[in-house]
């Protein structure tokens, strides 16, 4: 009886195609539900980053519903969307593109100032010697103390909003073109002096492309610096963008405006430096990286040869 028990215990239990079927069915289904989730851990990771956001107004949403969040200080998402969508398409893309045109101007301005004038500096002692006092108390003056002198100079037409979003994308640009040139290798020089280039020569095939790495940094730096400074050219003596907004919603007690304002900044800012910094890496294709692991990786892998 214990031998026919134990060949019943061992006999293998068979498996219907139905079963097989099923499986092979629930399996199909998991694949389809994780074929949008990339299998790249740093696409999820990136993923992930993008997924954050949302998590986070579906949070604030729930917690405006139930209670947990006060309206009159912060208000739902969906009442933010619907401020927006109250002012009608026309009127949203008036405001945007009036800031988003001011900020291109002015970073503009500022990031060719920055250049000639930082690579000015980093080419001559003298030159630094002569600027950088004058450079060093003007980088310590908040935006807001240059909007009554800039009103005063330039009126209140476009020419002070863009002077002073060229002020704050002046500085980062600046600096970081004179820190670049400076930090670089002297033997790149010295080659350069022997082959006999001339100063302009030295700088554009030796200098500035050295530095690059450090100058698309200070670009997207300054660039950030000049949405920043732009609001706060817009919170006086505007009638169009994303500063008027903040400024109409404070006064008319909206704090859905205000937050809708917020979040267009927000998504303006995102896209301008994503921008910058697909344009950092087709620029910069041949640096090597370093990832967190410590070992070093080539974007663009050299050609090898195999030798015979």
């Amino acid at each position: 009886m214990v031998a026919e028990m134990g060949a019943r215990v061992q006999e293998p239990r068979t498996v219907t195609s139905r079963e097989s079927a099923c499986e092979a069915c629930s399996a199909a289904k998991v694949r389809t539900r994780l074929r949008w989730w990339p299998r790249n851990r740093i696409a999820q990771w990136r993923l992930a980053g993008y997924l954050f956001p949302l998590g986070l107004l579906l949070l604030l949403e729930a917690a405006a519903r139930s209670g947990l969040a006060p309206p009159n200080l912060l208000p739902a998402p969906s009442a933010v969307a619907g401020s927006l969508a109250e002012l009608g398409a026309t009127r949203l893309l008036r405001h945007v593109g009036a800031s988003t045109s001011r900020v291109l101007g002015g970073f503009a301005i500022g990031a060719v100032l920055g250049i000639v004038l930082g690579g000015a500096m980093a080419l001559s002692r003298k030159v630094e010697a002569l600027l950088d006092p004058t450079f060093q108390a003007l980088r310590a003056v908040p935006s807001l103390a240059w909007v009554p002198v800039l009103l005063l100079w330039l009126g209140i037409d476009e020419g002070p909003k863009i002077a002073l979003t060229a002020i704050g994308a002046f500085f980062p640009v600046q600096l970081s073109v004179l820190a670049g040139i400076r930090g670089v290798d002297r033997k790149l020089v010295e080659l350069g002096r022997v082959h006999r280039l001339s100063p302009l020569a030295l700088f554009m095939r030796i200098l500035l492309p050295a530095a690059l790495p450090q100058v698309l940094t200070g670009l997207r730096t300054g660039l950030s610096l000049a949405w920043m400074f732009m609001v706060a050219a817009e919170l006086i003596a505007t009638t169009r963008g994303l500063g008027y907004l903040l400024s109409d919603g404070r006064e008319t007690g909206r704090l859905d405006l205000v937050f809708g304002a917020i979040f267009l900044l927000a998504v303006l800012g995102k896209i301008s430096d994503s921008v910058m910094k697909w344009l950092e890496q087709r620029l910069l294709a041949w640096r090597d990286e370093t990832p967190a692991s410590g070992r070093s990786q080539r974007t663009s892998p050299p050609n090898r040869r195999h030798s015979s």
